[in-house]
């Protein structure tokens, strides 16, 4: 989804203040004021708060596609190819810490089915794209398979996701590109393959 220069700048300072003020002081108020526009000119761009939200999670998944797209994927084995995406998303949530706030707090998307799709759709990606490289890994020996490919994605993207939230809820108090490519490293010890 392209976005118009004020669209992408209205969800920007969305983000910002949800980080800054949490969800419930999400208003049209406090973006326009936020930004130095009035309240009719966001509302020319976008219809309510929930099609910011909505917005929000679009800009994500544009970014999300462009990590999980990378040509640094290519030529790689499976095992460089889930690192590279690894320390992607981490440079990624590091850079834009503000959007941690939002991707990993569900109860912002408990009273809304568009959202929690829109947040179901980025997950599913996500999963296929790591699944995939996962079959692609077991079938050529690099990860070992006497434990399903499914259960293998799993632990991996909710490590990931575990590791932002303690790194969010602790107001960025750690490296996150550190101790993610640590936490990467010990799980590559688990799942790759050994030989006797």
């Amino acid at each position: 989804m392209e976005f118009t220069k004020r669209q992408a700048e209205i969800i920007k300072a969305s983000i910002i203040l949800i980080a800054k003020k949490g969800i419930q002081n999400l208003t049209i108020k406090s973006i326009s004021k936020s930004i130095g526009i009035s309240e009719p000119a966001i509302y020319r761009h976008f219809e309510n708060k929930m099609d910011i939200l909505l917005a929000i999670l679009s800009y994500f998944k544009n970014t999300n596609s462009i990590v999980l797209e990378t040509s640094e994927l290519k030529n790689k084995t499976a095992i460089e190819q889930i690192g590279l995406i690894y320390s992607n998303h981490f440079k990624e949530f590091n850079e834009n810490r503000a959007l941690t706030s939002v991707i990993f707090s569900e109860e912002i998307f408990q009273n809304d089915q568009r959202l929690t799709d829109k947040v179901l759709s980025i997950m599913k990606t996500n999963n296929i794209v790591i699944s995939q490289i996962i079959k692609t890994g077991q079938k050529n020996n690099e990860i070992r398979n006497d434990i399903p490919g499914e259960q293998i994605t799993m632990i991996i993207m909710g490590a990931l996701r575990l590791i932002v939230t303690k790194w969010r809820m602790s107001g960025f108090a750690f490296d996150l590109k550190k101790e993610g490519s640590d936490l990467w490293n010990s799980m590559k010890k688990m799942i790759m393959k050994t030989y006797k």
